[in-house]
């Protein structure tokens, strides 16, 4: 595991994680009515925010379902924990989880907590998908303005998340590999962000990712890793993306043709 140094877990609780966590996103607090602002009896300004339910009642209405789809599934195990209990397991033992499937806010807290296993929350891809329509693929953090045009910015979370585009929205796994692989190789090669940089490794800024394994051969000067790295990591992630669609609308030129 080749950033289990930038974790700030020990080495023996954060080797060999591997989580993913499975969040509703079209519901639960975040879309309670009623919401907004008012006024209380002392004049003082309040806000609120409900959810259809109370918490607890939404809480058990989601584990009746669960329960019951997990009966469909007598080959997972399923066990259920309540978040804070699982807000401390994540740093205590995270290698007891391998799905983590929860509501909107608890996800949205438990994901964020897990990102740092890795060391950064610069890190880890996410895809919103549903049954029907495209899906949606992004870093789970958000655009940085702080850090922008700094050399800061970790963009292998926005790479990471054309690949799940590539896997999970348009099927064509051997070209999401290709990013993971590019990736993993320049990890294995020492290059870091400085979110992520540890003693013995190098910072990145002019060397993004000068792997060939993306197109036929395809490198990048330095130069244009720069430039590159001067744009928002939304960019870079588009740029790979376009790069690995490219391959795949080869292999379906190809085919059709």
């Amino acid at each position: 595991m080749v950033l289990v140094d930038a974790s700030t877990l020990k080495r023996e609780v954060a080797e060999g994680v591997d989580i993913m966590v499975v969040r509703k996103l079209t519901g639960g607090i975040y879309f309670g009515k009623p919401r907004g602002f008012g006024t209380n009896d002392k004049g003082e300004e309040t806000g609120f925010n409900t959810e259809i339910y109370s918490v607890v009642e939404a809480s058990m209405l989601w584990r009746k379902r669960v329960t019951a789809i997990a009966s469909e599934f007598p080959d997972v195990e399923l066990s259920h924990m309540y978040v804070d209990n699982a807000a401390m397991q994540l740093v205590r033992n995270p290698k007891q989880f391998y799905t983590i499937v929860t509501n909107n806010i608890f996800g949205d807290i438990l994901s964020d907590e897990a990102s740092i296993i890795t060391g950064s929350i610069g890190m880890l891809p996410s895809a919103s998908v549903g049954e029907l329509g495209p899906g949606l693929f992004e870093p789970i953090h958000g655009s940085a303005p702080d850090i922008a045009g700094q050399d800061k910015a970790n963009p292998l979370a926005t790479i990471l998340s054309a690949a799940m585009l590539l896997k999970y929205g348009l099927g064509v796994e051997s070209a999401a590999m290709r990013i993971e692989v590019a990736v993993a190789e320049t990890l294995d090669n020492g290059f870091r962000t400085g979110d992520i940089y540890s003693p013995g490794t190098r910072q990145w800024q002019e060397h993004i990712v000068q792997r060939k394994r993306m197109r036929r051969n395809l490198w990048f000067s330095s130069n244009v890793c720069g430039t590159l790295f001067m744009c928002d990591c939304a960019f870079v992630g588009f740029f790979f993306c376009a790069l690995a669609l490219a391959e795949v609308f080869c292999c379906v030129h190809v085919k059709l043709f």
